[in-house]
């Protein structure tokens, strides 16, 4: 009985770790043995069961690798894990990596400017960037929280910054653009979309200010780890991280001071609204279009449910071959 308990214990994490491996090829993303383990996909169905004490370690995920049902799916090249016959995706994610650098250094001049922005409290990026894994031509992707109450008037200040540095992403001005197409506030920190794609999304998140926010937002999103079961809160601010020093609260707090009224606000929330209501893109099917108080998110075209059909039909095709 203990015997058979521990293969059926052993063939679960197989599955998960295959699963783990299917989802991230979708994106062109071989995995290391510990990015197996850091963003290994749930059972959602036990999530919520006695197993979530079974806490899977490192150790596990290699030794599951090194059994026979695991080496007839998934094949290995300089540390990476990936489906058989992609052993081209290793070098495309190392060079991608070195891209993505480039990229960062181009996000982190342009948070220099956006920590001056009055009601800005965080800035994550997001995306491709966040994974490492953008091409040359991918735009940049942040996450910006602002004070409540003044979304409207944020976004506005965001968007007109953005625009004088030449990065905001419009028209066909794409490459190394910020995509501004995603506004929280610090009363409403929790994901609305909630699903596989969104919590893979926010387990690579990095904060490049405010990291205290972040450390809240990660809070209110602890809903990730039913999908990934090994999730863990950054605890302490990364070496990219752009600090709030005593001059840029100084310039932030006298742009509130002009700002700060109501009026603006609903003036620029009537404006706004009226804008993404006329937009033709805010009219396809299974677009994600949100313009409130609390949120501003504007994507017309979501990844998640074409990411997970994609990840469907390999994991289909998988089972096709045990």
């Amino acid at each position: 009985m203990f015997l058979c308990s521990i293969f059926l214990m052993q063939s679960e994490l197989s599955q998960k770790i295959l699963a783990t491996i299917a989802y991230y090829d979708v994106s062109d993303y071989p995995l290391t043995v510990f990015e197996l383990w850091k963003y290994l996909i749930s059972n959602q169905q036990s999530a919520d069961s006695d197993q979530k004490n079974n806490k899977v370690v490192i150790a596990d995920i290699i030794d599951a690798l090194e059994a026979e049902d695991l080496k007839k799916q998934v094949e290995t090249f300089r540390g990476y894990y990936f489906l058989p016959g992609r052993i081209d995706l290793v070098a495309q994610r190392i060079e991608r990596d070195k891209i993505s650098e480039e990229k960062y250094r181009i996000i982190r001049w342009v948070v220099r400017f956006l920590r001056f922005v009055p009601f800005v409290r965080m800035i994550l990026v997001t995306g491709r960037v966040a994974m490492k894994n953008a091409n040359r031509k991918s735009d940049l992707d942040l996450l910006i929280c602002l004070e409540k109450g003044r979304i409207f008037t944020g976004r506005t200040l965001v968007t007109f910054t953005a625009q004088l540095l030449g990065r905001r992403r419009h028209g066909k001005k794409i490459t190394d653009r910020i995509c501004l197409n995603y506004f929280i506030t610090t009363d409403s920190l929790e994901i609305e979309m909630q699903d596989l794609f969104a919590s893979s999304e926010y387990s690579f998140t990095l904060p490049l200010f405010g990291f205290d926010y972040f450390q809240e937002f990660q809070k209110a999103n602890s809903w990730i780890v039913k999908y990934h079961e090994n999730y863990t809160p950054i605890e302490t601010p990364n070496l990219k991280i752009i600090s709030d020093n005593y001059f840029s609260k100084l310039i932030r707090r006298s742009g509130e001071k002009m700002f700060n009224f109501n009026f603006l606000e609903q003036k620029l929330k009537t404006w706004q609204t009226k804008r993404i209501a006329s937009d033709l893109r805010t009219k396809k099917a299974g677009s994600l279009i949100v313009a409130n108080d609390d949120s501003l998110v504007f994507l017309p075209e979501p990844q998640g449910p074409k990411v997970f059909e994609v990840f469907k039909m390999k994991m289909e095709k998988l089972g096709e071959k045990q």
